[in-house]
């Protein structure tokens, strides 16, 4: 298993410019009520260099490794749902919707179906469909169907990601975890967006949703690097 810190050694620099677009879109912090390309374009920045960064591992590796290609095209569907979300008001929020459950679908592909953990599935399944009781309520029309068919996807996910660490086994690496604590993350975004826009305004909803939310996309994306490891893992499983 690699440590931390040659991870952070070797990985590190190819973040910074993640971070630093980041940073550009919380020091900008463009108003959401006037939409415009360029506010999409600062919100994808960080999403593009996510991109860069598992380019930047090569054509080989990418080629060599379907994890790390599900991963890159999972940030590719992200990217296309973060500017839908943008004209959200301009009713595009179904098509960003469409957009991060492909994403999910491609994640769940990616991290694998070994181990399964069902001890894993079955808590992570309770705790969507309570999301989903707590929602219900506010939900109508089509929403009432979609929210429940994108929790059931995000859900599904984020127990992939969960049943990859097994901490009690020993069996684990450091990306299983990136990719565990990501899917998390994820999952309190999309459930800070889920009440601040069906049930009721959540304090500085806006902050929670987008730091969470690019943590996320940078802990799946690091999950990538050693997918290789990974991969063997599966095979001898």
């Amino acid at each position: 298993m690699v440590s931390p810190v040659t991870v952070v050694k070797s990985e590190g620099p190819k973040l910074v410019p993640f971070f630093k677009a980041t940073c550009v879109y919380f020091v900008l912090w463009l108003p959401t009520s006037t939409p415009s390309w360029f506010s999409a374009l600062i919100k994808c920045l960080p999403i593009f260099c996510l991109w860069v960064f598992l380019l930047a591992h090569g054509i080989n590796f990418l080629g060599a490794h379907s994890s790390a290609r599900k991963i890159l095209a999972g940030l590719i569907f992200s990217a296309l749902g973060d500017a839908f979300l943008i004209w959200q008001e301009q009713g595009y929020f179904c098509h960003g919707l469409l957009m991060f459950a492909v994403t999910h679908i491609l994640y769940s592909s990616a991290f694998g179906m070994k181990p399964l953990n069902l001890a894993a599935g079955l808590v992570i399944g309770a705790v969507s469909g309570l999301c989903y009781m707590l929602l219900y309520p506010y939900l109508s029309g089509p929403f009432t169907y979609l929210v429940a068919v994108y929790i059931a996807l995000i859900g599904f996910m984020g127990w992939r990601a969960i049943a990859g660490v097994q901490l009690a086994n020993d069996l684990w690496t450091w990306t299983k975890l990136s990719a565990c604590l990501g899917a998390v993350l994820f999952m309190v975004s999309d459930l800070t967006i889920a009440v601040n826009k069906f049930c009721f305004p959540v304090p500085h909803s806006r902050a929670i949703i987008m730091a969470t939310y690019y943590a996320a996309q940078m802990l799946i994306a690091l999950s990538a690097v050693e997918c290789q490891d990974a991969d063997v893992a599966r095979k001898r499983a």
